[in-house]
């Protein structure tokens, strides 16, 4: 990222992000009520999540799932009609615009994903982290949670090697579409998607074969 795509690429954020965390906090209050009214508190659903070179923020929130319980220990019991909606029409990200205005996101880039993902990385796919995190990404666009872990984090680095202001534009104008349609919001088989268990990916070297994975730096929080 040049500076000058870095200056333009923050003030897209700030002249987007700005007005609608503004705009939508009649929305955002309405959401909480039945948030609140149909899961209970906490109403936000706060998470450490890496961020640009895989530094942690907490990400907001709204909730869309239930508490575990003996009854409820999985995603898909967990989440019933009413989170099902909010995560399909993208209600429950608009807390998220707080962490766009404070710089911990952007609006495009590889989406933050897991603290404990960091050390399954290849070294290639790490290089997602060399770019700030964003709500929406090219991963997003094509195919969103129903993609595969190989294609979501192969399109991530294709972002990074191709990051301009043309692009981001793009990928926000094609994320509308995205949610207008509500497609996308899960893997097949899951509530969301499946976590990330990568096989160990062996090469030779000079002291014999070794996982590649184990190489990448874990952040901790």
């Amino acid at each position: 990222m040049t500076p000058a795509y870095r200056r333009l690429k923050r003030a897209l954020d700030l002249a987007v992000a700005g007005p609608a965390l503004v705009v939508s906090l009649p929305v955002q209050a309405v959401v909480a009520l039945g948030v609140r009214a149909r899961l209970g508190s906490p109403v936000l659903f706060r998470q450490t999540r890496p961020g640009l070179h895989g530094e942690p923020f907490e990400m907001l929130k709204f909730r869309t799932m239930h508490p575990v319980t003996p009854g409820r220990a999985d995603d898909a019991s967990r989440m019933d009609a009413f989170g099902s909606f909010l995560r399909s029409t993208s209600l429950d990200e608009l807390p998220s615009l707080w962490n766009i205005v404070r710089g911990d996101l952007s609006l495009v880039g590889p989406r933050p994903l897991l603290m404990r993902y960091l050390p399954r990385y290849t070294a290639e796919e790490a290089r997602r982290h060399d770019v700030p995190p964003g709500l929406t990404g090219l991963a997003q666009i094509n195919g969103r949670n129903a993609t595969t872990w190989e294609d979501r984090l192969r399109l991530d680095v294709e972002y990074v090697d191709r990051a301009s202001l043309a692009l981001d534009l793009a990928i926000l104008a094609r994320t509308v579409v995205r949610v207008v349609r509500r497609d996308g919001i899960s893997a097949p088989g899951e509530a969301t998607m499946a976590e990330f268990r990568p096989e160990p990916v062996a090469t030779k070297g000079s002291t014999g074969t070794r996982d590649i994975r184990s190489c990448t730096r874990e952040v901790r929080p």
